[in-house]
């Protein structure tokens, strides 16, 4: 006699989100993955961080963990089940409790440009101004006009997609950058101008990724969640990450990333990882890559990660802004 499969517990989890549309519409996509491998209904649970309460610039209140601390308070807590982060506003270092889950499969991990006119980068006009919040767009996007003989101004924004682009319609500046992969999610790519080559922009590590986050203790959850993880993007923003721990270690510069899976035919044989670190005006940086065989473990990617940083601060990136004490 064949055995009745016992139904899917009921009871919702509940996954920690903040509030604005692009982390909703984030996280509704991971929740329908979440019910799909889990069979059970998933409600999201609204939390405001400090990223998003204060004023001021991402640059100096520190940018990277300013959007995660309230939420993994609330997975601490037991007030959430699982959260949903953009990967690239996760710190490196993991705290103790809690363990990244799963990293679905990344999108888009490049940045992209909303100009007036529908102007691409190199059409803009001399003196161009142009929004971002992040001192790594800025030191490359002042290296890549330098390069070309143009003269941008780099104007600090800070505000949700919405109010970004309202800076460009309104004609306050000539252009802002943003991550395709947000605008893709939020279904408004169609808006941007151009999509900015890698060769001239490196995006944060772990751009375009997501990362879903559960207590350390939830053994049952992780072995569920473990079914939306995508191997190839871990082993990529493992890379990238690594390569900014190691970094973050010897210098406060800005720090762009990016591994990529180069195939041969439909197998996928190496990984590419390429860094820059540079000066915020963009008069200096140091660019380098590494190709190696596709890593076998996360370890393997971290490795990776720190041998690039390694000759990065070798060629003089600990130098940059001023090497940090150890």
């Amino acid at each position: 006699m064949t055995a009745t499969p016992s139904p899917a517990d009921p009871t919702p989890l509940r996954l920690g989100t903040r509030r604005s549309a692009l982390a909703m519409a984030q996280s509704g996509l991971v929740a329908d993955q979440v019910r799909e491998v889990t069979g059970r209904p998933v409600e999201l649970v609204e939390i405001t961080t400090y990223g998003d309460t204060s004023r001021e610039h991402l640059a100096q209140i520190g940018g990277t963990g300013v959007f995660v601390s309230a939420l993994r308070e609330a997975l601490l807590s037991g007030e959430i089940d699982l959260a949903v982060h953009s990967l690239k506003d996760l710190p490196t270092e993991e705290p103790e409790g809690l363990t990244l889950a799963a990293i679905p499969r990344r999108a888009d991990p490049r940045d992209a440009l909303i100009a007036r006119d529908g102007l691409t980068f190199a059409g803009l006009p001399p003196g161009a101004r142009i929004g971002t919040g992040s001192p790594r767009r800025a030191a490359q996007l002042s290296a890549w006009a330098r390069s070309f003989g143009l003269d941008i101004e780099t104007v600090p924004i800070r505000g949700n997609v919405d109010t970004r682009i309202g800076y460009v319609r309104s004609g306050r500046l000539d252009a802002v950058v943003l991550a395709a992969a947000g605008l893709i999610r939020l279904g408004r790519i169609g808006e941007a101008t151009e999509l900015l080559d890698v060769d001239h922009v490196l995006p944060a590590p772990g751009q375009g990724a997501l990362a879903v986050e559960c207590a350390a203790s939830s053994g049952a959850l992780i072995a569920r969640l473990a079914e939306i993880d995508d191997p190839h993007t871990r082993a990529a923003v493992t890379a990238e990450r690594s390569l900014l721990a190691a970094l973050e270690a010897g210098c406060s510069a800005p720090v762009g990333a990016l591994a990529d899976l180069l195939a041969d035919g439909q197998v996928v044989t190496e990984m590419r990882l390429r860094g820059v670190v540079g000066t915020t005006d963009g008069t200096t940086l140091v660019q380098l890559s590494t190709t190696g065989p596709v890593p076998a473990s996360p370890s393997e990617a971290a490795d990776l990660g720190r041998e690039l940083a390694a000759e990065m601060l070798a060629k003089g990136a600990a130098g940059l802004m001023g090497e940090r004490a150890l």
